[in-house]
């Protein structure tokens, strides 16, 4: 029944127009279809749908992660494009530079314009190809 289901983001905006300017911007992403309703973007391949909403922003956690083969190359064009990276240090999590090492994953935390959390994160060697296969596998 599930077997052939996509997953897609759900991000809130309290400004539509800057939320757009952001990811065209920082992501070089515009809409690929919009209506009163939002945008819907496509992310290397993930449905991601922004909203204007009054909510936007009053989440703590991480909203969007994003899977990348090139943390520390991804991190400066980010950076060149105005992204500041969050920096932790709780039990567990310390990031220095931006950058947390968690079990050979290494990851890093940054804030969309609308407040919203986004991971960008590193697998440990071999796991990247294996999400690209699943994810492939279920969009067949």
């Amino acid at each position: 029944m599930f077997d052939k289901l996509i997953g897609m983001a759900v991000l809130p905006a309290s400004d539509q127009a800057r939320a757009r300017a952001f990811w065209h911007d920082v992501f070089g992403a515009d809409p690929v279809r919009s209506d009163e309703g939002g945008d819907l973007y496509d992310l290397g391949g993930t449905p991601v749908f922004v909203y204007e909403t009054q909510f936007a922003g009053t989440a703590q956690n991480t909203a969007l992660g994003l899977v990348t083969a090139d943390l520390d190359g991804d991190m400066a064009e980010l950076r060149r494009r105005g992204v500041v990276f969050h920096e932790y240090d709780f039990p567990g999590l310390t990031t220095v530079d931006g950058v947390a090492e968690l079990e050979g994953e290494r990851s890093a935390w940054f804030s969309d314009s609308e407040g919203n959390i986004v991971s960008l994160m590193q697998p440990v060697p071999g796991d990247l190809d294996q999400l690209r296969a699943w994810t492939s596998a279920v969009a067949d």
